[in-house]
């Protein structure tokens, strides 16, 4: 197989219960000690795990990627799958392959990578069309059908996808419907100056990433999850999301706008966050902070706003600021 599979061992976790608040700062505190990324971002990650999204992380060639999503699977005690995505992958290397038993007479379902709980997918846009379709029931309804039998897929379970946003070459653009399977798409950047040369010291010697230790078993994540959907969210900011949603689909700038799975994405992440700050009801800053990430990447530019070098999340933050927001 094409699909690189690689378990995790299993590693004693560092510190267990807790508040759903303590894990979180816990699993952003053990992301820091190898990812050298803007703090925002390393908190979105951590949101993204506790909504039960998927996430994209789009950045150019050596900023981290990879790391990224390995040190949030090393940080959570929980099953582990990485597949390099090529261009000759079939969708049966991701999913599982049935195999005829010669010694029973019968065919034998033989689980793919996708059966983790933590599945890396490197270089997702690498695929062709029909293997990244591959991934649209395991990330929709956490299960996957082959022949006429559906198996489900244990929670947690969460997509990291990585992808290069300027090679085009030997790509294949992820379709819309796949794109907003994916709850957020976050940017790593390069470091500043002094951090940049801390991570050359460390990159050069040990490497941080294989001392780094679980925070949180998978039970706990699992606890955080159902927590964090309990979070109240009040009828009046229900119709905020509503609004901002609505804003993108009559926004002149945009060609295609925000589908309600990309409210139900945004109300998610914002229970996360405001579950992650030690509340148990949702304000309209846990909306407008995550809005850019959870919307831009779902949005389609108008050929004019293209031409003009506008971006998404710039439409998104315009349209967060044009909604009234309810008080």
């Amino acid at each position: 197989m094409d699909g690189e599979l690689a378990r995790a061992p299993e590693r004693p976790v560092v510190a267990q219960s807790g508040t759903p608040e303590a894990l979180a700062r816990r699993v952003f505190e053990n992301l820091r000690l190898v990812v050298h990324a803007p703090e925002e971002t390393l908190r979105l990650v951590v949101l993204c795990l506790l909504a039960e999204g998927h996430l994209i992380i789009e950045d150019f060639p050596g900023v981290g990627k990879t790391t990224l999503a390995k040190a949030l699977a090393r940080s959570v005690s929980c099953s582990f799958s990485r597949l390099q995505f090529t261009p000759d992958l079939l969708p049966s290397d991701v999913t599982g392959v049935s195999v005829y038993d010669q010694r029973t007479n019968e065919f034998e379902f033989r689980p793919g990578p996708v059966f983790a709980n933590l599945l890396l997918v490197d270089e997702i846009n690498r695929a062709s069309p029909k293997t990244q379709a591959a991934l649209l029931e395991c990330m929709q309804e956490h299960q996957v059908t082959a022949d006429g039998v559906s198996y489900r897929l244990e929670r947690p379970f969460m997509v990291l996808a990585t992808q290069n946003p300027i090679e085009y070459e030997g790509t294949y653009a992820l379709p819309e419907a796949e794109l907003d399977r994916f709850s957020m798409r976050v940017s790593i950047g390069y470091p500043p100056l002094a951090e940049e040369a801390r991570m050359l010291t460390e990159q050069t010697g040990a490497d941080p990433l294989e001392a780094l230790r679980p925070v949180a078993s998978g039970e706990d994540v699992l606890g955080a999850i159902e927590a964090a959907r309990h979070v109240y969210v009040e009828d009046s900011l229900s119709r905020y999301v509503v609004a901002l949603l609505r804003h993108t689909r009559t926004e002149s700038r945009l060609y295609l706008g925000a589908s309600p799975r990309a409210g139900i994405a945004l109300l998610r992440v914002a229970k996360a966050r405001a579950l992650s700050e030690g509340r148990d009801y949702v304000v309209p800053d846990d909306v407008k902070e995550i809005a850019p990430a959870v919307l831009a990447h779902r949005l389609i530019l108008a050929p004019e706003a293209r031409s003009a070098g506008l971006d998404a999340a710039a439409v998104v933050g315009d349209v967060v600021e044009r909604t009234p927001v309810p008080v």
